[in-house]
């Protein structure tokens, strides 16, 4: 990454250290009110002041002629009752940045680490909230490994948990079919599943008598016995192959799948259950409502205490969670065989199994880890780190990172455009939370088929001599950023309501505006080359940008050029902050600010028509500089970068 900022401030650091008694925090980069007042201001005789009793200017004077000695800097004035601000060399740093010139700095922290996301129970189709949950997760993933850590990306596959035992009742005993009549099924088994899983919900609520053979069900699938083992062996991932392809069409993928099957069979849980028995983590309960369970005694909470193991010798959820995190963090001394699962793009996604394989890979073992769960697992998440501590493991517990997120509900004008009504009585509601017991389940195909569909009409009214497969994958773009901008540009804990003529808009702050603003740019380009045969890359080269002359310009164009490059300049500094504070919507936001930034720029300030050869160089520079940031930013976020649109 290329911080030209952290990198200024430690040769500010080396030039005030030698003369005032300077502690880090004191010294903060700030951003004077406009350029004309100073590129940075520097506030820290205020703070200095209190310390070593003498006035903030008298500090700021003393300060001003070692810093005026930094290289790159044009001068260093003093504002007010003792700011420091500072003027770049313009011309030094256009010249740095149109070249990628400026010094870049590696930034992994970790060892590896380690982002959980998607998580869909493999009983059926996914449906629209999980798109959140992925994007967020696989965003974070693209800005990690642009700061240059090594990443590994999972997905948990819980395949022998409730909800697939449920649809192998369902197959087994509404419908009497055999593991041969499920592989001989048509059509997309997931869409199948969604609709048998809601009759079957429905029949044990009927029946109340048939949970007991369920319950049969569930420990024979979970000890990998007998038809019912297999059938939910082959449906688990069958429908975890939906959901990747579900997945791919938003460019999202993964390393490894880890199985809650290979987790029980590897006897995880019992070796994190000795660990805790060892380290004193549990006790068991004697008295009172949870006599004969396991617990672990909780703080921060209202509850006084957890259980893990219930008095009839079954784990919680929260306890296997307790199991897997150890693993990802590499403190069970267990691991899983592992196989592959499929390829897409030259890239193998792993499957973890409890038979032995020749393969010799390996996966956990992070240093950090983020879990992408939504808030309403935020109490269990704290349990999960409590039980760190509690097994002695402060460190590993503080870089356990429940990554979490509110919910997504559909505005009523969506809720029709996907032919649902809204429940009875509700007709007035603002926005509808999707629910499939409320009857809005709504599957993630069947949405991002819509979105697609509406932006056809759209590419196919402006574009209508393209070719239709053209027209087709343009419209995949477009939805694809459309979805993934939408996701990210609200705070993680704000309710989502999705609008699908809002997320299509070519105007406001949309994906398509930013994908649109990326064509436009791509557009001159193509234009200068066939109309002034001027090739943009021949322009960009040390020689010619040595020759920058910035007095042709008038200056309100200098300072608006200047505010733009500026401005793009801080993108690698925006990503770190959106990963320290897990708000991807500051990325999203950035990113939106700098294509309006643009647009007025180039409204104002044209290239084709510029008649000024000086002039329209240093238009095509700001602009080529402005492409390659725009461009790293919408992949970091996973918008896709159309030709056209």
């Amino acid at each position: 990454m290329r911080l030209w900022r952290k990198s200024l401030k430690e040769k500010i650091r080396e030039q005030l250290v030698p003369l005032f008694p300077l502690e880090e925090a004191e010294l903060e980069l700030t951003q004077p009110p406009s350029s004309k007042m100073g590129d940075v201001a520097l506030p820290f005789p205020f703070r200095l002041a209190r310390k070593i009793k003498k006035p903030p200017r008298h500090i700021a004077e003393q300060a001003q002629p070692q810093l005026a000695q930094i290289e790159g800097l044009a001068r260093v004035e003093i504002a007010g009752g003792g700011y420091l601000n500072l003027f770049l060399d313009r011309k030094k740093f256009i010249k740095e940045m149109v070249l990628g010139k400026t010094e870049k700095q590696e930034l992994a922290e970790e060892k590896k680490i380690i982002i959980e996301h998607t998580n869909i129970n493999p009983n059926k189709a996914a449906h629209i909230g999980h798109l959140r949950n992925a994007v967020l997760g696989d965003t974070l993933a693209r800005c990690l490994k642009y700061k240059g850590e090594q990443v590994e990306v999972q997905n948990y596959i819980d395949d022998t948990g409730v909800q697939v035992v449920d649809v192998v009742f369902g197959f087994l005993e509404l419908e009497r079919k055999t593991l041969a009549d499920i592989q001989a099924l048509s059509g997309k088994l997931d869409d199948y599943c969604w609709d048998l899983y809601t009759r079957v919900s429905a029949y044990l609520q009927e029946h109340p008598q048939a949970q007991n053979k369920r319950n049969v069900y569930l420990k024979k699938i979970e000890k990998g016995e007998g038809e019912e083992a297999r059938v939910a062996a082959y449906i688990s991932r069958e429908i975890a192959r939906a959901h990747l392809e579900t997945m791919k069409r938003l460019d999202i993928s993964y390393d490894v799948l880890p199985c809650e099957s290979s987790i029980l069979h590897l006897k995880f849980w019992e070796r994190a259950f000795q660990l805790l028995q060892e380290k004193k983590a549990i006790t068991l309960a004697q008295e009172g409502p949870n006599k004969g369970c396991w617990i672990m005694p909780l703080t921060h909470r209202t509850e006084k205490e957890k259980v893990i193991v219930r008095s009839d010798g079954t784990v919680t959820y929260v306890g296997k969670d307790i199991a897997y995190q150890l693993w990802k963090l590499g403190l069970l001394g267990l691991d899983f065989y592992y196989e592959p699962f499929l390829q897409e793009n030259g890239h193998t996604i792993w499957i973890t199994t409890h038979q032995p394989t020749p393969h010799q890979v390996h996966f956990g073992g992070g240093s950090k880890v983020y879990n992408v769960i939504d808030t309403r697992q935020s109490y269990l998440q704290d349990v999960v780190v409590q039980g760190l501590r509690r097994l002695g493991y402060p460190q590993e517990a503080d870089k356990s990172i429940h990554f979490s997120y509110e919910m997504v509900a559909l505005s009523p004008q969506s809720l029709r455009e996907l032919g649902l009504e809204p429940p009875p009585g509700e007709e007035d509601r603002s926005f509808y939370e999707v629910s499939g017991r409320k009857g809005l389940g709504i599957k993630a195909n069947d949405f991002l088929d819509r979105l697609e569909a509406k932006a056809y009409h759209e590419v196919d009214q402006r574009n209508p001599d393209l070719p239709r497969p053209v027209k087709e994958e343009i419209a995949h773009q477009i939805a694809c950023g459309a979805l993934r901008y939408f996701m990210l540009k609200y705070t993680r804990n704000s309710l989502i309501v999705f609008d699908f003529d809002e997320a299509l808009n070519f105007e406001g702050e949309t994906g398509p505006y930013l994908q649109y603003t990326y064509v436009r740019i791509q557009s001159i380009f193509r234009k200068l080359k066939e109309r002034k045969k001027i090739v943009v890359e021949d322009l960009i080269t040390p020689e010619k940008l040595n020759q920058i002359d910035l007095s042709p310009l008038n200056p309100q164009e200098a300072d608006e050029m200047w505010d733009l490059i500026y401005l793009a300049s801080l993108l690698d500094e925006e990503v770190l902050h959106s990963i320290v504070t897990l708000e991807l919507a500051n990325l999203a936001k950035f990113t939106f600010n700098l294509c309006q930034k643009f647009n007025a720029y180039y409204h104002k300030y044209p290239i084709l028509a510029e008649p000024e050869a000086k002039i329209q160089f240093l238009r095509i520079i700001t602009v080529y500089y402005l492409q390659n940031t725009l461009s790293i930013a919408l992949q970091l976020m996973g918008l896709p970068l159309p030709e056209k649109m």
